[in-house]
């Protein structure tokens, strides 16, 4: 027997929409709790989620007669938390039986003693299937689109922290690493260029075959560049 989630709370259980959560904590676990809170807290999107789990999850096996299993929200909590942090099912086990704020997101208060077997986590978490939690990631996309989104017709940016790290790049490598930086350049400018109109870039298929001989030129004269060669010295005895 499998249900989406226990309706009846227990004593000391927290309500899941009413989590609170460190802000200022830099560890990856509050981070996914808030997602997964989202989830919970968005009807529709918890509907369409579980409506997902309940066909694809053993659906063989009667939901109302046998022995109860894990929740489908259990399963999806704790498959979360394992394929975030890649950690191996010793490391779930510890986290869901001892962590106490991923402990009130499964919904276990604070006088439920219920503990996770490793076999029965790594029987239940594995049955989400890469396939099933595309379509659940593509559930999950949508449904952040919107919240972004002010209109269905706004474009949606994103804004993101790069470094350039300074490291040493030898031949053949630096001059290869500067043809695609080149080429990939002029192709997309030229293809935003001819998306607007603009004929600014028209002669972009010559510059890409200047930009290539220049390449091959550098090439050949490294190619061609005299290495110093060590003599040795013959000692005759």
């Amino acid at each position: 027997m499998r249900v989406a989630q226990n309706e009846q709370m227990t004593i000391g259980e927290v309500d899941i929409s009413k989590m609170r959560f460190d802000l200022k904590s830099r560890d990856d676990i509050p981070k996914i709790l808030r997602g997964l809170q989202f989830i919970y807290t968005n009807l529709a999107l918890r509907t369409s989620i579980f409506a997902l789990l309940d066909a694809n999850i053993s659906p063989e096996v009667s939901k109302t007669n046998g022995r109860p299993g894990m929740t489908l929200w259990s399963i999806l909590v704790c498959g979360v938390i394992r394929l975030d942090l890649n950690c191996d099912y010793d490391r779930l086990q510890e986290l869901v039986n001892h962590h106490n704020t991923l402990r009130e997101m499964l919904g276990h208060g604070a006088f439920d003693d219920v503990t996770y077997h490793f076999q029965t986590l790594k029987d239940n978490v594995r049955l989400l299937t890469p396939e099933l939690l595309d379509q659940i990631n593509q559930l999950v996309v949508a449904a952040g689109h919107i919240l972004v989104k002010k209109s269905p017709d706004e474009a949606l940016r994103g804004r993101c922290d790069s470094f350039v790290l300074e490291t040493h790049v030898h031949y053949p490598t630096d001059i290869n690493l500067l043809w695609d930086a080149m080429r990939k350049s002029i192709t997309l400018t030229a293809q935003w260029c001819d998306e607007r109109g603009m004929s600014d870039w028209r002669q972009s298929a010559f510059n890409l075959r200047q930009v290539k001989q220049a390449m091959r030129t550098a090439q050949n004269k490294n190619a061609a560049t005299p290495r110093p060669r060590i003599k040795s010295k013959r000692t005759s005895y």
